[in-house]
């Protein structure tokens, strides 16, 4: 009796372990990248996490602490405009991001979630006055990736 719930209980356990691997190798890995740090707003650090989903897009997480408000910067702008270089060079905007400063924000925070189809391998943030502009303002870039893993 002893011997067969042994066997029954080392099943199981393989059973277990064989699930877990065949999941993990089912599920994209994702990377972590640090904005390099910024020459503009030097206090500024941030993420950026790039994970494929199971619709085979891209899902962008950006985490940024210590970015003063745009309209903070020299000269002022409007807002931050996040972008993505692909690895046909072309560049999209991805949207702008919202700081979340307020009363109980001491850190001036700001996070961003959005989805590309394509896998970028730079992020950059640049300061813009028109927040709906196509084409990002090369000499106000804010913060910046090296090339993604």
């Amino acid at each position: 009796m002893n011997q067969m719930k042994t066997k029954k209980t080392k099943s199981t356990v393989l059973l277990l372990l064989a699930s877990i691997v065949i999941s993990l190798s089912f599920s994209s890995c994702a990377v972590k990248n640090q904005f390099l740090t910024s020459t503009v707003v030097p206090a500024a650090q941030g993420t950026v996490l790039i994970k494929q989903d199971k619709n085979m897009n891209y899902v962008i997480k950006i985490e940024l602490s210590n970015l003063s408000p745009s309209t903070r910067l020299s000269p002022p702008a409007t807002a931050y405009i996040v972008w993505s270089v692909n690895a046909d060079n072309t560049t999209q905007s991805l949207g702008q991001l919202n700081s979340s400063t307020g009363f109980m924000t001491k850190d001036l925070s700001a996070k961003m979630e959005t989805i590309s189809v394509t896998k970028p391998v730079k992020i950059f943030i640049t300061s813009e006055n028109d927040v709906s502009t196509q084409y990002p303002s090369y000499s106000n870039i804010i913060l910046t990736t090296e090339y993604l893993r």
